[in-house]
């Protein structure tokens, strides 16, 4: 079931020349304040990286682009205030927040030798697609770190990078737009996990498109992360076997930040749920079609799974879930294996978050079957399992995981995390140049993660999932993901 997707060997030189860079700050003087971060947010100190490709236009010189986009984002830098803070640690509350103090992000030019066609295969995971970030800006103290970054091309082609800082003082995107030769270009976007969750990010492109297009905000941004605080006293009301508690309180950001803005804490950082040891892994994009999803669909029915169930996510999550415990070598029978993977409880709250809240409003459910199970049981059971996990997060349940992070401090920890950009929609979103050719995570590979994210084509062309695994594992996922 499902294909390997086979590539040429990947280009690995992007020829990339950073032309300038410059500060943007908030069109007027900010009222400075000190925004808190949620139990969710407080943990998510790792970089997201992604991509948008776009075709030429010949109604959008790169020069026109590169100005809509500049002012756009200063625009934005109004309601979205926070981004052109800082991180500051509160020693009287023992957490992070952001420090709302104006003091801007990176906007930088920069230039490519290279054509959007000379990339190859834009689904294929490229590790010189990092080429395409900002990893500092000249204006800025040597020791700042913004939270956002653009570069943007000064010849006639262009591609825009936006870099998510995890774990450096800055907590807002950093955005490089790089030129191509050809007139293609690219949007690049990485920031501070803290900062958004692929659905608020969603939203953020969605308004710097309506601003580059000399419209009004397509949402107006919620900013409180309080809604999303725990209770006082904390009520966990329910056992959490998909966290990981840690034996003491540490900052998630590393101890080496410098910059004056932050107070350092004194102790040290503990890993989070994408950090792993070195490993010598091999790396693998398989496809399923849309076709084979309504196939595994089928299957799962036949299994006696209800239609409600066999949702696509359910079937691809079920899936890859099997087939990566299955893979792993030398599994006792009776050991365990929890899949995680994200849902947004928005809608789950009572009330109800708005879908313009900007923080992060998504947790980890999970389901547990032992290998043997995973083995010997209909893939019915399997997917039914998968959707138990999805339909245990309501109002009562995700407030019992924000509380149990106030006591306890922790993140989730499982032996497969399904990390899913398929249906964020990003590639979607209408800017002035047209909507993008493609978009995609710059995705490390991890052991424990298999990330989801689309095909060119959209939707309804399937679904494309980085695996990454020893050798010997890995060769064993492949049988077991084509049977």
């Amino acid at each position: 079931m499902g294909a390997l997707c086979q590539a040429p060997p990947l280009l690995q030189d992007l020829r990339v020349t950073l032309l300038r860079s410059s500060i943007v700050r908030p069109p007027r003087e900010p009222e400075r304040r000190f925004m808190f971060l949620s139990n969710i947010d407080q943990f998510l100190d790792f970089n997201v990286d992604t991509v948008q490709f776009f075709h030429a236009n010949s109604e959008f010189t790169p020069a026109a682009v590169a100005e809509k986009l500049e002012t756009a984002l200063g625009e934005l830098l109004g309601p979205y205030d926070f981004l052109a803070g800082r991180l500051k640690w509160d020693n009287s509350e023992g957490r992070w927040g952001v420090d709302c103090n104006g003091a801007g992000v990176g906007f930088a030019l920069a230039a490519s030798e290279v054509t959007l066609a000379g990339l190859g295969d834009l689904e294929q995971p490229n590790p010189a697609f990092q080429q395409l970030v900002a990893r500092r800006v000249d204006a800025m103290d040597p020791d700042d770190r913004p939270l956002f970054v653009l570069q943007v091309p000064k010849t006639k082609s262009l591609a825009c990078v936006l870099k998510r800082c995890a774990g450096r003082v800055g907590v807002g995107p950093k955005t490089l737009v790089t030129s191509f030769i050809c007139g293609g270009f690219a949007v690049g976007i990485s920031n501070c996990h803290a900062t958004f969750d692929g659905v608020s990010f969603r939203v953020f492109l969605e308004n710097l498109a309506a601003l580059a297009a000399g419209k009004p905000l397509a949402v107006q941004p919620c900013n409180d992360r309080r809604l999303l605080a725990a209770r006082a006293p904390p009520q966990v009301a329910f056992p959490h076997p998909e966290l990981l508690m840690l034996d003491a309180r540490p900052p998630p950001l590393p101890s080496t930040i410098t910059s004056t803005s932050v107070e350092k804490p004194a102790e040290e950082p503990l890993p989070t749920i994408i950090e792993t040891g070195p490993e010598n892994l091999e790396f693998k994009l398989f496809r399923l079609s849309s076709d084979q999803i309504s196939t595994l669909k089928g299957r799962a029915r036949a299994d006696g799974a209800p239609a409600a169930a066999a949702t696509s996510f359910n079937i691809v999550t079920a899936h890859l879930w099997r087939c990566k415990a299955l893979a792993a070598a030398n599994a006792p029978p009776d050991k365990p294996s929890m899949v995680l993977y994200a849902v947004d409880i928005r809608g789950r709250l009572r009330p109800p978050l708005p879908r313009s809240y900007t923080g992060n409003a998504v947790l980890s459910a999970y389901g547990v079957l032992t290998q043997r199970e995973l083995g010997e049981k209909a893939f019915g059971r399997v997917v039914e399992v998968v959707r138990e996990g999805s339909a245990r997060m309501d109002d009562e349940y995700a407030r019992s995981v924000v509380d149990w992070g106030q006591l306890h401090k922790g993140f989730p920890r499982g032996d497969v995390f399904i990390s899913s950009w398929w249906r964020l929609g990003f590639d979607e979103v209408e800017f002035p140049w047209k909507r993008p050719l493609y978009c995609c995570p710059l995705a490390l590979p991890r052991r424990d993660i298999i990330v989801l994210f689309p095909t060119v084509g959209g939707l309804e062309k399937g679904v494309n999932a980085l695996v990454a695994l020893p050798g010997e594992d890995m060769k064993r996922f492949e049988g077991l993901f084509y049977s």
